[in-house]
């Protein structure tokens, strides 16, 4: 979560609640790089505003790149039919010419009309009037990119959200495997859910392993597991094992390994100043569950701080290699291999 900004999850729940309880605002701004949140506000929002008898007449939807800003003043500014309220939705708002036109509306919007700005991966410039005319006359949901590292966190408490505890070292396989796209996560979380008994109230690695297709015992993070202990035949092993993969690609690898030794690098200096720390500070300081504290006591043990910065630059090379930087002709498994024997040589 960008620093300083609200909560997208808490914000999004509060629109969701409104608008299910019949209170709408008259401008929504939904944007953001992570697209999940202001999705689910925009369904809600659909969902709720109109009867379906009503929609007819009082629904539009249209997308940016296809209408004009006076199109969509036009639209905003008419009255509704037998309803109400209207509902216009601009989808992929990014995409609208001269956007800043809207806020000949948006100063002054009518009470009768429900006007929602969709961005898909992208924002309004906050330095615009229209955006400060929307902050003051309806609602603004930003939602910014979640970093790799806080996906796991973020698993943990969706899954509370839908009754349902989640073992850390699962949530962090499914992290993996989905990556930082939450509709990513909540689709194969609605897959997993299909097939597991109703009672279910904890799901473990084994229910991620079997219904998401990915595979713990082969997996980068165990990976990253066996290079804390400096375990070299099993390290070595897994690397071939993964690099074979038909979907293996190395930025993918390299960025959980590098958020691995960062986290290394962090805790080490943090340990200089606190050199018994709680295992909540600890974690809060890595920014991992509680659970995971013990491999980092191991890992910084196992990588002195000079040998972790040497490392970290080496996956900036690998990054680079990966990439097909110079030319590299190595193919993505062989490099895996390589840099897991530096790593544990280094």
């Amino acid at each position: 979560m960008a620093k300083g900004s609200p909560d997208a999850a808490a914000v999004s729940a509060g629109i969701i609640e409104e608008v299910r309880n019949g209170v709408f605002r008259p401008v929504y701004l939904l944007m953001g790089d992570e697209p999940y949140y202001p999705e689910l506000v925009c369904k809600a929002i659909m969902d709720n505003c109109l009867d379906e008898a009503e929609r007819d007449f009082n629904e539009t939807v249209c997308y940016g790149p296809d209408v004009t800003a006076d199109q969509v003043v036009t639209a905003a500014r008419r009255y509704p039919m037998m309803a109400e309220r209207q509902l216009v939705v601009v989808k992929e708002a990014q995409g609208l010419k001269g956007i800043e036109a809207l806020s000949v509306y948006t100063d002054a919007p009518l009470d009768s009309t429900v006007l929602v700005l969709l961005f898909h991966r992208g924002k309004l410039d906050k330095r615009y009037g229209l955006y400060k005319s929307i902050a003051k006359n309806g609602v603004v949901l930003d939602s910014p990119a979640i970093r790799d590292y806080e996906v796991p966190g973020w698993i943990v408490s969706y899954y509370r959200s839908r009754g349902l505890g989640i073992d850390p070292q699962a949530a962090a396989l499914l992290a993996e495997s989905a990556g930082t796209d939450l509709s990513v996560i909540v689709a194969e979380t609605e897959k997993l859910l299909r097939n597991l008994p109703e009672s279910a109230t904890q799901v473990s690695v084994q229910d991620i392993e079997k219904n998401v297709g990915i595979s713990r015992e082969f997996s980068v993070f165990e990976l990253t597991r066996e290079l804390s202990a400096r375990n070299a035949p099993r390290a070595l092993k897994l690397a071939r094992h993964i690099g074979a993969g038909a979907r293996f690609a190395m930025p993918p690898a390299i960025s959980v390994l590098f958020t691995h030794f960062y986290r290394i690098l962090r805790y080490e200096a943090f340990l200089q100043n606190n050199p018994h720390p709680s295992r909540e500070d600890a974690a809060a300081v890595l920014g991992v569950s509680p659970f995971f504290v013990r491999e980092y006591d191991q890992a910084v043990r196992n990588y002195p701080l000079k040998r972790t910065m040497a490392i970290i630059s080496m996956l900036c090379e690998y990054d680079y290699l990966g990439k097909g930087g110079d030319g590299a002709a190595t193919a993505p498994d062989e490099l895996l291999v390589e840099l897991t024997a530096k790593i544990l040589n280094s």
